[in-house]
C-alpha cells in the first residue's frame, strides 16, 4: 500500500532505483529467500535510509531491519557463497549495531572473511560501543544528550571514521 506520505506515482520510480542500487551493492541476493518481510524488503526504507537522510534520526531508522536481514543470510548459510565485497557489505549492520552482543558476532565475521583492513574497522567499532554502549557521533543528530567522556572523545584525534 501506499504511505499517505509517499504520492502514488513515486512507488514505481523508487522501486526501479532501489533495485538498481541493490544489483550495484550485491543485495539482491537476499529478495526471495526471506518471505516474512517481503513487502518491506521490497519497499526502498531499508536501503536508503543512510543514504538518503543522513544527518537525521531516519538515517537510523532501518539499521534494526537491516540488521535482521543480514542474520537471516549468515545464519542460512548464504553468505560464505557470496564474493567478499558483497560479504562485507552484508556484514555492515552488524557493525552499524549499538548492541556490544552483536558486535561479539561481527567480530566473528569479519575474522572468517580474512580482510585484515574491515576486520580493523570493526573492531574500533567494537572498542567505541564497549566504552560507552553506543556511538557518540550520533548523539546529537538522535537528541541524545553526550556525557564529559563522550565529548572529549568526539574531539580527540581519531574518534571520527
Amino acid at each position: 500500500s501506499t504511505s499517505a506520505k509517499t504520492p502514488r506515482w513515486t512507488k514505481p520510480f523508487a522501486h526501479g532505483l532501489v533495485t538498481r542500487w541493490r544489483r550495484r551493492r550485491g543485495v539482491n541476493c537476499l529478495r526471495g529467500a526471506h518471505r516474512p518481510l517481503e513487502g518491506w524488503r521490497r519497499s526502498s526504507s531499508w536501503t536508503s535510509s543512510r543514504a538518503t537522510s543522513t544527518d537525521t534520526p531516519r538515517a537510523f531508522a532501518q539499521d534494526a531491519l537491516a540488521l535482521v536481514l543480514a542474520q537471516e543470510l549468515v545464519v542460512s548459510g548464504q553468505d560464505r557463497s557470496l564474493p567478499e565485497a558483497q560479504r562485507v557489505f552484508a556484514y555492515m549492520p552488524y557493525m552499524h549495531s549499538e548492541s556490544a552482543l552483536v558486535h561479539t558476532q561481527a567480530v566473528e565475521l569479519f575474522t572468517q572473511l580474512g580482510n585484515e583492513r574491515n576486520l580493523d574497522f570493526e573492531m574500533r567499532h567494537k572498542a567505541i560501543i564497549d566504552r560507552f554502549g553506543r556511538y557518540p557521533h550520533r548523539n546529537a543528530i538522535m537528541g541524545r544528550s553526550s556525557s564529559a567522556e563522550e565529548q572529549a572523545f568526539l574531539i580527540a584525534p581519531g574518534s571520527s571514521f
